[in-house]
């Protein structure tokens, strides 16, 4: 394409769905760079981390649900482009909502489509997936040639989802706008693998957590499965490539602009290990990956059993209380076997290089965690949770109440360990004193270096004991 940087851009009014997400947010504010007349954010949060930076820069924030065609109508109305990023269950318990991912993947896209088509929107850009093609089989340096994953074979409802709504996205292209003369809706789609860059909120958070806690014990697949990855900045520019390449004229195929009815995939053009990738991130944190692989065959039984408990708990799995599984098999299989395109096509017929290097990504991503860590409050292991919460509370039960319940064979467990219940007694509080000790003392030193989550560090302590304070003084020295 033979076109400026903002072409298309300047003087347009643009929708973006799920807008005041990671990429959302990142794309809006780039369209008001590039000198957007109006960036209309549709989400259906009524905040977000981002949201006060996108109303510093003027973009406009519509609360709705795509899955409502009414709300998509209001914010689609005088749009000239639509941006569709909104989607649900990409990962964790999500990804077991079966109901709410077709809801929100299919009929919303479908709400997008109508709702383009009714308005007169000339162009849409439907950010898609890897995985509309993979299904747990290895794909090495594959292309946009190869066929869709069969619909009925996909592992999980996010992937088959997808990989419908972009068809259903594909097949709309060429159709004719109503009451616009003749004039049509230009459509393609944006295939991204796993995003990264400061302040992502799907893959390296839940990582950076089971870190901490402690619950790291393996690395799934062989060493050599390699994936792709793509650094936000990377993927905002594909995305605007693929805007631009909707409104280019040149007679490509029957005069329709190049990037009509085309997907594409884009990345940084670096496939690596996934955990080699994330393993400069968890060093510079203080954390450390082990060095034992599980193969993939044994990794899915552990997925397939969190699959199953969390099954059971689908009731309570919007609770915030609720955890996400250590792992699911469709994310086993993207980290522990092969899966990597090549951008040639975007490169040839958008214009895309990736304008930022892993390198210099990861060195963002990693000064971003490095300062959030530094904001927040440091705690061990969940083993040592478990070891003073559970203890001490077993000694509270064995010393003070009566013998109901499980109290005996907490009386039992603690004088396998004291040689009295007095002694017990004495013990708890010796060791409730102490507590109360350290606790006021990390108060008071996070007072003068951590003074923002001095009350953290009060209770965290009070819980833990040592285990908290340690951390603290480690603060406290460097």
């Amino acid at each position: 394409m033979h076109l400026s940087a903002n072409e298309g851009i300047e003087a347009n009014t643009f929708v973006v769905t799920g807008a005041l997400g990671f990429v959302g947010s990142a794309l809006c504010l780039e369209l008001v760079r590039r000198g957007a007349l109006q960036v209309r954010a549709f989400d259906l949060r009524p905040a977000s981390p981002w949201s006060d930076d996108l109303k510093i820069h003027g973009v406009k924030i519509i609360q709705g649900d795509v899955t409502c065609k009414k709300d998509v109508e209001r914010a689609v109305r005088g749009a000239d482009c639509v941006f569709h990023l909104a989607a649900y269950g990409l990962s964790g318990k999500e990804m077991l909502q079966v109901g709410r991912i077709d809801e929100v993947n299919i009929n919303g896209t479908c709400h997008v489509l109508d709702a383009c088509l009714e308005y007169g929107v000339r162009r849409l850009v439907y950010m898609s997936t890897y995985n509309v093609v993979f299904g747990g089989q290895e794909i090495v340096n594959g292309n946009e040639g190869l066929p869709y994953f069969p619909i009925d074979d996909h592992v999980d409802a996010y992937a088959r989802s997808k990989s419908i709504a972009e068809q259903l996205v594909l097949k709309t292209n060429g159709r004719p706008l109503k009451n616009r003369n003749g004039k049509c809706l230009y459509t393609c789609a944006i295939r991204s693998c796993a995003i990264y860059g400061p302040g992502e909120e799907r893959h390296f958070p839940r990582l950076v957590s089971l870190a901490k806690l402690g619950l790291l014990h393996f690395r799934v697949g062989k060493p050599s499965a390699k994936t792709d990855w793509i650094y936000v900045d990377n993927l905002v520019l594909a995305l605007i490539l693929a805007c631009v390449g909707l409104l280019d004229d040149i007679p490509l195929k029957g005069g329709a602009p190049v990037a009509a009815g085309q997907p594409y995939y884009v990345s940084d053009g670096c496939p690596v290990n996934s955990y080699e990738f994330m393993k400069p991130l968890l060093n510079s944190l203080g954390y450390d990956l082990p060095n034992s692989y599980l193969p993939v065959p044994k990794a899915l039984l552990l997925g397939k059993f969190f699959a199953v408990l969390y099954t059971i708990l689908y009731p309570w799995l919007d609770r915030w209380w609720l955890p996400h599984p250590l792992m699911l098999p469709p994310e086993i299989y993207k980290v522990g076997v092969s899966n990597y395109f090549s951008y040639l096509k975007a490169r040839e017929e958008l214009g895309y290089v990736p304008m930022v290097t892993p390198k210099e990504g990861m060195a963002a991503t990693i000064s971003y965690w490095q300062e959030r860590k530094r904001k927040s409050l440091d705690g061990p292991t969940i083993y040592a949770w478990l070891f003073c919460v559970v203890g001490m509370s077993i000694m509270f039960c064995a010393a003070f109440l009566p013998d109901v319940g499980p109290v005996p064979f907490f009386k039992g467990i603690s004088l396998f360990f004291f040689r009295s219940i007095q002694v017990v007694r004495m013990v708890f509080l010796i060791a409730f004193l102490l507590h109360v000790g350290e606790g006021t003392y990390a108060w008071f030193l996070a007072r003068k270096v951590d003074p923002a989550n001095s009350r953290g560090w009060f209770w965290q302590t009070f819980a833990l004991g040592f285990f908290s304070l340690r951390l603290l003084l480690k603060r406290a020295r460097s």
